[in-house]
């Protein structure tokens, strides 16, 4: 009758533990610290002051599109075959794209990793030793003993994450998987960028170097015509020395074009992940690449969820976010159930004995009382994080629309370079046509033609300038609206 008793005492006290256990279970479901709420799109319908009402007749070779979308291989509106080779080739064996990649693997292997929170831990062990005892220890005076130990055991435990601290690591994990693949992302778009501007500038150093060379004969043409005036006394020696002067300032400016020429290659070298030495895909001559006339402009508010930077730093806020959570758990109480079973004996032989089985199970329970302030100031600090996260997620958006915007005056200004270039170049042309026909005509001297022709190369000089600038500003606004990544079907990274 007593064994009842307390056999009914101990089911009672079991149901009473199956109880508080199951009660805990349904709690797993909450989790402490604030839920992430990705920030909202600015609302703002502009990018510059002066555009708020259109903003696409800012241009006129070239049309801005509002509201287009920009795609993924955005080089191809350029029209040069060499030119997109040269982007796929470096977008296959860049060295900074590849790590990038490697990042965003360690980051999802991470991730998988983090999942094994919310099982069950199993582990096996086995142990054997030899032991000798002192009874003394124990304030018995019985003789010592010399015996052998064999355990073969299992164990298993599972965390309650009654406050959803393990969740919150888990949401910190795949907030950092976001950064990395953004910054992936990124490193695309910036390779990209950088590929096509350096042809561009390798492609206008070279087109500037020929008419630099032609430029520099024509200018010795002429000194010899004004040397031969000096002799004759009809030109004064100060004449042959402006001339002079004008032609070490052009073998001066055709040196530096052949050093631009060198390092755009070495640069354009290391992007494709070769040696400088190594042979390189053929580069586009000037003339062969298009100025894209349509320009694909993204809303305002659409940039926020296409700019990989932007939506770095939001990866980052979004860390942060659970980071507080994390710390807030830590002070509340932790529960983990637990359990093992095994068998021990002095030999493997009797191992299987039914007197060495051993088992234990149960819940155990840890309760911070007292830390010397250093959870609260701990979880104190996460907030501090946050905030910190919130400021650069706002001067980040502040950045991108300001470079948006810096860019989109930057091609106004260029379409009216481009106006005025093509304007002298055009006058140019018309004086070296008249001179010519004056000079055939007999009207007028072959150092007019001479005169005119320099001056004709070197308006072509700087319309090539021009041409180039208006080139890479466009590259830019590519860049800085985030390179299309997002409309690339063939990757498995969507868009947020």
């Amino acid at each position: 009758m007593h064994a009842l008793i307390v056999s009914t005492a101990m089911d009672t006290r079991l149901r009473r533990l199956c109880q508080v256990v199951l009660a805990c279970c349904t709690l797993c479901g909450c989790a402490v610290g604030p839920d992430f709420t990705r920030p909202d799109a600015p609302a703002v319908t502009a990018y510059r002051a002066d555009a708020m009402v259109d903003q696409s007749d800012a241009l006129t070779a070239q049309h801005l599109i509002n509201g287009a979308d920009l795609p993924h291989d955005w080089w191809h509106l350029f029209e040069s075959a060499e030119l997109n080779d040269l982007v796929q080739d470096a977008l296959a064996h860049n060295a900074t794209l590849e790590a990038a990649r490697a990042n965003l693997q360690q980051s999802q292997h991470n991730l998988q990793a983090g999942y094994g929170l919310f099982f069950p831990q199993l582990g096996l062990g086995m142990a054997a030793s030899r032991e000798r005892t002192a009874p003394i220890e124990q304030g018995l005076h019985t003789p010592s003993s010399v015996f052998n130990v064999v355990t073969l055991s299992a164990g298993i435990s599972y965390d309650l994450d009654l406050f959803g601290g393990n969740r919150r690591v888990l949401e910190g994990l795949v907030a950092q998987a976001d950064y990395q693949r953004f910054a992936s992302r990124a490193a695309y778009v910036t390779l990209s960028a950088n590929v096509v501007n350096t042809v561009v500038a390798r492609a206008a150093y070279l087109a500037q170097l020929q008419a630099t060379e032609q430029l520099i004969g024509l200018q010795q043409q002429q000194l010899a015509a004004i040397q031969a005036q000096v002799k004759a006394g009809t030109a004064p020696y100060t004449a042959a020395l402006s001339v002079r002067s004008l032609i070490s300032s052009a073998e001066a400016a055709r040196a530096a074009l052949k050093q631009q020429i060198s390092q755009t290659q070495n640069l354009l070298s290391s992007l494709q992940g070769k040696f400088p030495a190594e042979a390189s895909a053929p580069s586009p001559d000037f003339d062969q690449l298009r100025l894209p006339a349509e320009l694909p402009l993204s809303l305002p508010s659409e940039l926020v969820r296409q700019r990989p930077d932007i939506l770095q730093s939001e990866a980052q806020l979004h860390a942060s976010s659970a980071n507080i959570g994390v710390a807030t758990a830590a002070m509340y109480p932790h529960i983990t159930l637990s359990g093992s079973v095994g068998q021990a004996g002095t030999s493997l032989a009797n191992l299987p004995d039914a007197s060495g089985r051993f088992w234990s199970g149960g819940p155990a329970v840890s309760l911070p009382v007292f830390e010397g302030g250093t959870l609260w100031y701990q979880r104190a600090a996460a907030q501090d994080a946050f905030q910190v996260a919130q400021a650069n997620y706002r001067q980040t958006v502040l950045t991108a629309f300001a470079q948006v915007a810096t860019i989109l005056e930057a091609l106004a200004h260029d379409e009216q370079v481009w106006q005025a270039q093509s304007d002298a170049l055009h006058y140019a042309d018309e004086a070296l046509q008249s001179a010519t026909a004056g000079f055939h005509s007999g009207l007028g001297s072959y150092l007019d033609v001479l005169t005119a022709d320099i001056q004709y190369h070197q308006a072509s000089i700087a319309t090539v300038q021009a041409k180039a600038q208006r080139y890479q500003d466009t590259v830019a606004l590519f860049a800085a609206l985030g390179g299309g990544w997002w409309n690339d079907t063939g990757k498995t990274e969507q868009q947020p």
